[in-house]
């Protein structure tokens, strides 16, 4: 376990500025934006009908009737999950590029004769991998989207609190950035399973390819894709191209992406949906973990074990001549 415990801190230390750094800028440029947005308000004079990241600041600088606390309420939340996927949208190009290049550039840089040398398992090297891609990334990521959830609420408050409003009673009173925090935080272990596919993929492509392992990545699931949609491969089984684009190209390339799993929920749960409570319904706990009922979710993580397994094997016996 110590050892394992090292390998994750060596997967970190290669790759910090794309674990670290990258969810961290992104959560500084949208605070930036917003104060921009602020200081354009405070310029203007007029704050009637300006709205920033879904906030209306004319709600935000008068006094809030009760029956009009639990909306405002209810768009904070909104703005605060807006806030939070800034530092999520970075973490599929991190984990998509790291997981393409973490056993292949030990190969290309022949560091891997070294790695070799030392008591460590081919198992545990690729079993590290897989656990910084489905676990370490996204939990960092979190953590940046839920500092930068706060530092957007701590800027909604000294504006409010520069126009003589009270932001205990405008702004943090009304919100729910805990529950907000503790819902973002649940949809982990959600993610470390259904990115499970993807991950393998690029792993096993990492492990094989001599060369190049973006094209090889990208163009065979494509160029499969190309050839069942050609010959109307899918038809024996009563399918068609669009569902083998889904459901294996999709998951393959995409399932990285946090959020890809609501694409594969039945839709008729989303046709009754209006309103922000619906809206707010999307971001909770409960409504993360229904991805677990879901075949595609176990389908997919069999599928990405397997290729985990053969990426293993890949790395032990492959020769680069």
């Amino acid at each position: 376990m110590n050892t394992f415990k090292w390998l994750l801190k060596r997967e970190f230390w290669e790759s910090k500025g794309g674990f670290f750094w990258a969810p961290m800028i992104a959560g500084l440029v949208f605070i930036g934006i917003n104060i921009m947005g602020f200081i354009t308000a405070l310029v203007l004079g007029s704050r009637q009908n300006m709205q920033v990241s879904g906030v209306n600041i004319s709600d935000l600088t008068r006094d809030v009737l009760a029956e009009d606390a639990v909306a405002l309420g209810q768009g904070l939340d909104i703005s605060l999950y807006m806030a939070a996927t800034w530092p999520l949208m970075v973490l599929p190009f991190v984990v998509f590029f790291y997981c393409l290049g973490a056993l292949y550039d030990d190969r290309r840089d022949r560091s891997v004769l070294f790695w070799k040398s030392l008591p460590i398992s081919d198992r545990d090297t690729v079993l590290s991998k897989v656990v910084t891609a489905t676990v370490v990334a996204p939990v960092i990521a979190i953590v940046a989207a839920v500092l930068t959830m706060l530092a957007f609420l701590v800027v909604l408050s000294i504006f409010v609190l520069a126009h003589g409003g009270n932001p205990f009673t405008l702004v943090i009173g009304p919100s729910s950035p805990m529950l907000v925090a503790f819902n973002v935080l649940m949809w982990i272990p959600v993610y470390a399973v259904w990115a499970l596919p993807a991950v393998g993929w690029l792993l096993l492509c990492s492990a094989w390819a001599r060369t190049k392992p973006f094209l090889w990545a990208v163009m065979l699931p494509l160029f499969a894709w190309v050839l069942v949609a050609w010959f109307g491969l899918m038809r024996v089984f009563d399918l068609g191209a669009g569902w083998f684009g889904l459901n294996i190209v999709g998951r393959m390339l995409l399932s990285v992406a946090p959020g890809t799993d609501v694409l594969y929920r039945d839709w008729a749960t989303f046709s009754g949906m209006q309103g922000p409570e619906d809206f707010l319904h999307l971001f909770s706990a409960g409504f993360a973990f229904q991805s677990f009922a879901l075949p595609h979710m176990w389908i997919g993580a069999l599928a990405g074990a397997v290729m985990v397994v053969i990426a293993i094997r890949l790395r032990r016996w492959r020769d680069e001549g």
